[in-house]
């Protein structure tokens, strides 16, 4: 009896219990991000969710930090089956999917009201995506918010386009790359779990990132300065395989997409807040916040036209679509 106690013991001590025995569907879910990130504790909304409403029988294993996958792994991971969920940034679909960096259109959706207009589900914008993104082997369950593109930077803001001339500037998406190439500087593209090393080293001047991201990160360590540019709306997707969803039940398929549709709203309603935080926490740590004049704004705008065009001619008749229907938000 004693050792059968003590069994049950070291069983609840490694978390082997109730919920994992009864468990039929096992959901793992890959991030790169780090646990004190809004994404993944977004995450571990939907595991509760999901555990409790199907009375354990669907366990959720989440594993962030990059532990299983870098970020641009992750597309790939879950559209094969490797894995059964992943979370990324949605700009890792731009290799399959050209369109989706319609995102990162410089100050194309750059307001709160667009953002939400944009990522609706269905919308004229979100609706052909996700629908392009099936084709890779992965169904989209919900989008998550990660606020507006900030710039990082030691010693000084980044005032105008003439700032980045000859700066080395890390950037998670080729229409960034493009966008900082027109303003004279030159793109590396680094992970987000990479970022840190890369500006401790001086691998980049410069940084491109969402303001979560600094605190999550503790950014502030190795940067000094915040441009609050918003010049782009940076989104991460949640997929799960295709095929793995197909073979759940009905009931299965409806508390995951009931639980998806909560962690949705929830992050989109506490995104201004998240990164009020961020900004708040951010300056605490000894970084100066900068913020654009509206000159200095129309010097942005104006080295954003070559972007555009590229975009246009490589993401095909589905970009142009989702492009006209950003512009009419």
């Amino acid at each position: 009896m004693k050792k059968i106690a003590m069994i049950a013991a070291l069983m609840a001590t490694l978390g082997v219990g109730s919920t994992a025995q009864a468990a039929d569907v096992t959901l793992r879910i890959a991030s790169q991000l780090p646990p004190k990130s809004h994404i993944v504790q977004n995450l571990d909304l939907f595991k509760k969710e999901v555990e409790e409403k199907s009375n354990g029988s669907i366990a959720v294993e989440i594993y962030d930090s990059a532990t299983l996958y870098k970020d641009k792994e992750i597309p790939s991971a879950v559209g094969s089956g490797s894995i059964e969920m992943g979370s990324a940034s949605l700009t890792r679909y731009a290799g399959d999917v050209p369109a989706v960096d319609v995102f990162y259109q410089p100050f194309l959706i750059d307001s709160e009201e667009k953002v939400r207009a944009a990522v609706a589900p269905g919308s004229p914008v979100r609706g052909p995506l996700d629908k392009a993104i099936a084709d890779t082997g992965s169904t989209v369950l919900w989008w998550q918010a990660y606020g507006g593109t900030i710039m990082l930077s030691k010693g000084a803001p980044i005032h105008t386009p003439k700032d980045l001339e000859g700066k080395k500037v890390r950037v998670f998406g080729k229409s960034l790359g493009q966008f900082v190439e027109a303003a004279g500087g030159a793109p590396t593209l680094i992970s987000g779990s990479e970022q840190y090393l890369a500006y401790q080293r001086g691998t980049v001047d410069v940084g491109m990132t969402g303001i979560s991201g600094v605190k999550s990160r503790k950014l502030w360590e190795v940067m000094d300065t915040v441009t609050v540019t918003n010049l782009a709306d940076v989104e991460f997707i949640v997929m799960i395989n295709t095929d793995f969803w197909n073979s759940l039940t009905d009931d299965q398929r409806a508390i995951i997409t009931a639980a998806s549709r909560d962690a949705e709203k929830d992050v989109r309603d506490r995104m201004s807040a998240i990164e009020a935080e961020a900004f708040k926490e951010a300056e605490e740590n000894g970084m100066t916040i900068y913020t654009p004049t509206e000159e200095e704004l129309k010097q942005w705008r104006a080295v954003s036209q070559p972007v555009y065009d590229s975009f246009l001619k490589e993401s095909g008749d589905l970009g142009k679509q989702v492009f006209d229907a950003a512009k009419k938000l």
